[in-house]
């Protein structure tokens, strides 16, 4: 038998490591701006095209690299990081693999420019699927720059799945965020198709979580900082009341390197418990600070995933330091046992000084005195009142009545008796159904089998999913203009979101006078919203959308108009009128799909007469 094992080319192999390490632009983002990190730059920029699609630009001030250092650096398992086994187990850098360069140059045309201080000249070299095109001096400043065009360019399927340019964009915005939040004393500059996105000076930890999620985040965020044996615990977390139902603003930092842990994450939940709902997850932007040696990195490529030694004693000093920050601040009531409380001295009468009682004596007041006018003593009578002869104090009444002109026109109600407004009380029972609300959530009607219990609010979220897909689909919805501009703020990934559905928000019925910056300025709404609850419907639509990334235009026009019903629709607790109700349930079942809410949820429940009937057997 011939010998059929073969080693691979080395392009071949390269597109096989690209394949775990680049998994979109995001990740091709994240890796260069690591490497301009660890060498150590001051000011990175970073330009994106079309989602990074076509372009992705790093540009950085950093050390350089020489002539033989810059053609060295796309071979696989060349890195500067790390040169023996053990160092993995020390690692303060970012990269270690020496696969990042080498992946991306295999499946992208790719332009370095490199310069340390002490050579004149930049080396400038370009590659195209791991093969050199060229290597020639050019002028450069001191530090690297990296150009990535035509991503997967000779992968035509990995290149058919890549989102829509909105949707990568938001990619590679979390991936700059969370480097940036990581280095606070670095200036970072994010260009987006010629625009500018992001321009962070380099300043502290906690201007720096301003500057990337707006102005309104300085005032949610609570300190805390804590210093052991095992860890070094400092950052910030967010106030129980501007918890989110999404996980848009959890980052967890360890020796600076963004890491996802769904373990330490229930730490923060379980210090939360009791302050927020169940379903709800706090921000935080929390820093720890290990010994290297402590854990390993080396388990998944991205490198998000991260071994602790002892992940219980970490687990119990994130847990009680983020309550004592809690607690420290007043954000979490505390409860003193020892202290009695009728002790304590009210805020008006601080500053107030005692004064004695004052007594006033009516000197001259003499109970046994009696009345001159009835010769009997001041005392109340308690005789009991005689019900003696009561039958005489209705004799003749009949005849009064009817002799008293003053009393002639009286008539008086009856419960046999209705007023014109129930004649047709008989034919409406008839030809109609009847309603009425059970406990301020269902609403109860019956049929000719029996009878509906129906939940109040799916039905309504029922109805209004529907009107709002044939709002956005044949775009006649109606707008109410404001008499002055709302103005809303939010961050910048925020904002974003809200231009990429900015059209299907203007089918719907609101109306977009700008959005600049972090600002919003809407100048209507659809007729069936509040004004009050615009800014609350567009947190709960970017939330929704941060949970699961639209694919196609019905994936965001599905869950735009899901986001309006859930917001819109009649809450439990809400009175309805018996109008109203009957509105809502001819509403319900004139829909397409009645049975189920927009959330695949049941909205009633049919009972047929027999089974009443078998109740009381």
């Amino acid at each position: 038998m011939a010998d059929i094992i073969k080693l691979l080319p080395d392009h071949v192999a390269n597109q096989i490591a690209a394949g775990e390490v680049v998994q979109r632009p995001a990740s091709v983002v994240k890796e260069l701006m690591e490497n301009a990190i660890d060498a150590g730059a001051s000011t990175i920029k970073l330009v994106v095209k079309e989602g990074g699609k076509t372009l992705i630009q790093v540009i950085d001030d950093g050390v350089g690299m020489s002539v033989t250092d810059a053609r060295l650096s796309f071979e696989r398992h060349a890195t500067s990081k790390i040169q023996k086994a053990e160092d993995l187990f020390q690692l303060n850098t970012k990269g270690f693999r020496g696969e990042a360069l080498a992946s991306i140059a295999a499946i992208a045309h790719v332009e370095m420019q490199t310069r340390t201080e002490e050579d004149e000249v930049a080396t400038h070299i370009k590659i195209e699927g791991s093969k050199i095109i060229s290597q020639e001096v050019a002028v450069a400043p001191k530090g690297t720059s990296m150009m990535v065009k035509n991503l997967f360019f000779n992968i035509p399927a990995r290149r058919n799945f890549l989102k829509s340019n909105h949707v990568e964009l938001r990619h590679i915005m979390d991936e700059f965020q969370r480097v940036a939040l990581a280095h606070s004393s670095i200036s970072f500059h994010f260009y987006n198709n010629g625009s500018e996105l992001f321009n962070l000076p380099s300043t502290n930890s906690r201007q720096r979580i301003v500057n990337i999620f707006g102005t309104k985040t300085n005032e949610k965020l609570v300190p805390v900082k804590e210093d052991t044996q095992v860890v070094k615990i400092s950052g910030y977390i967010s106030k129980p009341e501007f918890a989110k139902k999404s996980r848009g603003e959890q980052f967890f930092f360890v020796n600076n390197r963004f890491i996802k842990s769904p373990y330490l994450h229930h730490a923060i939940l379980g210090a939360f418990d009791g302050l927020i709902k169940k379903e709800n997850h706090p921000g935080y932007f929390l820093y720890l600070t290990v010994d290297p040696g402590s854990i390993d990195i080396n388990i998944h490529p991205t490198k998000t995933e991260i071994k602790f030694d002892d992940e219980h004693t970490l687990y119990a000093i994130l847990r009680s330091t983020v309550k004592h920050s809690l607690g420290q601040f007043n954000v979490m009531p505390s409860l003193d046992f020892e202290q009695d409380q009728n002790l304590e001295t009210p805020y008006n009468y601080k500053n107030k000084s005692a004064e004695l009682p004052k007594v006033i004596v009516d000197a001259g007041f003499n109970p046994f005195k009696e009345d001159s006018g009835t010769g009997s003593a001041q005392r109340p009578s308690f005789q009991k009142p005689s019900t003696k002869g009561w039958e005489s104090l209705y004799v003749g009444m009949e005849s009064n009545i009817g002799k008293n002109s003053g009393f002639s026109s009286v008539s008086f109600e009856s419960d046999t008796i209705t007023g014109s407004i129930f004649d047709n009380r008989k034919e409406t029972i008839d030809t109609g159904a009847t309603t009425f609300q059970l406990r301020r959530k269902y609403i109860v009607t019956t049929i000719k089998s029996g009878m509906v219990v129906i939940d109040q609010s799916r039905a309504h979220q029922r109805v209004l999913y529907e009107k709002f897909l044939k709002n956005i689909t044949i775009k006649e919805a109606v707008s109410q203009q404001l008499l002055f501009p709302l103005s809303l703020t939010f961050s910048k990934s925020d904002c974003a979101i809200i231009e990429e559905i900015q059209d299907s928000l203007t089918t719907v019925g609101f109306v977009f006078d700008s959005i600049e910056g972090e600002e919003v300025k809407i100048t209507g709404v659809p007729l069936s919203v509040p004004e009050s609850e615009v800014g609350i419907i567009l947190d709960q639509l970017i939330s929704d959308y941060q949970q699961d990334f639209v694919v196609d235009g019905f994936s965001q026009t599905d869950i735009l108009s899901k986001t309006l019903a859930k917001s819109l629709s009649v809450k439990t607790g809400e009175v309805l009128d018996s109008d109203s109700q009957l509105a809502l349930v001819n509403d319900l079942f004139a829909c397409k799909e009645s049975g189920v809410s927009p959330f695949n949820k049941p909205i009633f429940v049919t009972i047929s007469e027999d089974e009443i009937d078998k109740k009381f057997i």
